[in-house]
């Protein structure tokens, strides 16, 4: 997060990664490429089904939180490199559990993301590394929880 290494990071921070905005058109193009049940394509068809309106895939509310996420890291990197200060290299993620899709993103909303510091350790396996574990969520524009899933990335240390 932010540019830093694993030595800099606090556990229980929490970041605002930014904000969505969900169109109707962004839902229908995302879905017809990448998650097209009619509940995402089709107003009419939405409307008959158990979301009463057309809405967002799942995946395109994840989409929405890595498209922050990243954002969220490239600006901090920019403003440190810009500072002179030595940037550890970016990890990958080996994964995520229990991602949570708890209420439809309907056009016109906007999601907020959070990503809160839950621990972190360094890896026996892989020198020079550790493990940042985070938990995230997406709220809506009326303050209702949408989306939640637990992270994992591998972040440098200062070595």
């Amino acid at each position: 997060m932010k540019g830093l290494y694993l030595e800099d990071i606090e556990i229980g921070s929490e970041e605002t990664l930014g904000s969505h905005g969900f169109t109707r058109d962004a839902i229908v193009k995302f879905a017809r490429s990448y998650d097209p049940q009619i509940f995402h394509l089709d107003d009419e068809a939405a409307r008959q089904s158990h979301f009463g309106a057309l809405c967002a895939s799942g995946w395109h509310t994840a989409a929405g939180w890595m498209k922050c996420y990243v954002g969220f890291n490239e600006r901090h990197r920019i403003e440190r490199a810009k500072r002179g200060e030595r940037l550890p290299e970016i990890g990958p993620s080996p994964g995520f559990e229990n991602l949570k899709w708890l209420k439809p993103v309907y056009p016109g909303d906007t999601i907020t993301y959070f990503s809160s510091m839950t621990s972190k350790r360094v890896l026996k396996t892989r020198p020079g590394w550790g493990l940042l574990l985070s938990a995230n969520s997406g709220v809506n524009q009326k303050g209702e929880l949408v989306f939640a899933f637990d992270g994992k990335v591998l972040v440098q240390l200062r070595g």
